[in-house]
């Protein structure tokens, strides 16, 4: 289909032919199937690589090393099936965060995309002759000034673009838990001008603005590049895509969720999550607590001796489709998708 692509991403040289981010959904979500394939489609396809450790054999023994191997792995098998735009989403709260975010850039990964907390070192983690462009993710203007400060002070850098996630986002999000409790549907609506307003005072680089969370059709990415977005980013919708790396049971469970179904929880990590309900979030709530201990160590938020479940091991055994013993981050488009769709077709949605 021909596409009306009324706006071009620009971040620091690199252009993808579609303005659009596929968000990292890590432990087994997006790997390098999707990801290929959305950047076969003119996107930026993104790796989540939290618990990608879990695809690689005797993973029990180190989860660490093989998180490294893992993520190697899943790049090189990206760049297997496409030619197009490769990004990993590395969480700043992974124990392991540096040697990630070197493993990423010596794979020659052309973007990093980084949240769950402020990516202030990142720079100093990256060579300066590197090509991998270094894009945090954040929810507020407070946050982008804070970052951009702190950038210049110790490194004498800027990002070469920003992801500003809203309320409506899945998984891990960057609010109160009380805040998401409330309506703000206008969050975005709110906040884009004003960020975009504060980047066009930094003269020295064009830093361009990606907006997503409740992205779910071309009406509301029409109107955040009218707000002044210069891309979208996107994941729940690629989740019920037959490309998408999960298992067919994490996919029906976006398809088959109501609105009713997505919820907020309280994340071990020490964050409120976007979730579908199920038996296994129910017994939590309850009090229930899942056997549990810590072999893992892999997000340093995680207060483990007090946690009722490990999250990576949930989120784990829900990508392969054991929901018996995990459940299903989404955002809140999840009740809107009601069948299994291929990749091109969700850009179709779009644009």
């Amino acid at each position: 289909m021909e596409r009306d692509i009324i706006k071009e991403l620009n971040i620091n040289g690199l252009i993808p032919k579609v303005p659009l981010v596929q968000g990292g959904m890590a432990v087994g979500i997006s790997l390098s199937n999707l990801a290929s394939a959305v950047a076969n489609a003119g996107g930026i396809g993104v790796i989540g690589t939290a618990g990608i450790g879990f695809q690689v054999k005797n993973y029990q023994q180190n989860l660490r090393g093989a998180d490294l191997k893992g993520l190697e792995n899943e790049i090189k098998k990206a760049r297997n099936k496409s030619d197009g735009i490769i990004g990993v989403n590395i969480m700043v709260a992974l124990s392991n965060y540096n040697d990630m975010v070197k493993t990423a850039v010596k794979n020659c990964v052309d973007v990093i995309f980084s949240g769950a907390g402020l990516p202030l070192e990142l720079p100093g983690l990256v060579p300066e002759h590197s090509k991998t462009k270094l894009v945090p993710i954040i929810s507020s203007l407070k946050a982008a000034k804070v970052i951009i400060k702190g950038w210049l002070r110790y490194f004498d850098r800027l990002p070469d673009a920003f992801v500003l996630e809203g309320p409506q986002a899945g998984g891990h999000l960057g609010f109160r838990r009380d805040f998401l409790n409330t309506n703000h549907d206008n969050y975005l609506e709110e906040v884009i001008p004003s960020i975009k307003e504060f980047l066009s005072t930094i003269t020295e680089k064009r830093i361009p603005l990606i907006a997503g969370g409740g992205v779910f059709s071309k009406k509301e990415s029409d109107k955040l590049f009218a707000l002044g977005a210069d891309g979208i980013q996107v994941g729940t919708s690629f989740i019920a895509t037959q490309e998408c790396d999960a298992h067919p049971a994490f996919k029906d469970t976006i398809i088959n969720a109501k609105d009713s179904d997505i919820e907020i929880i309280n994340s071990p990590v020490g964050m409120p999550g976007r979730a579908v309900k199920n038996k296994f979030l129910e017994d939590v709530q309850r009090g229930i607590k899942k056997p549990f201990n810590c072999p893992y160590q892999c997000i340093r938020t995680c207060d483990f001796k007090k946690a009722p479940y490990c999250i990576a091991k949930a989120l784990y055994s829900a990508s392969i489709g054991d929901f018996e013993n995990g459940f299903a981050f989404s955002g809140t488009n999840a009740g809107l998708i009601d069948k299994l769709s291929t990749v091109p077709e969700v850009f179709d949605r779009y644009f």
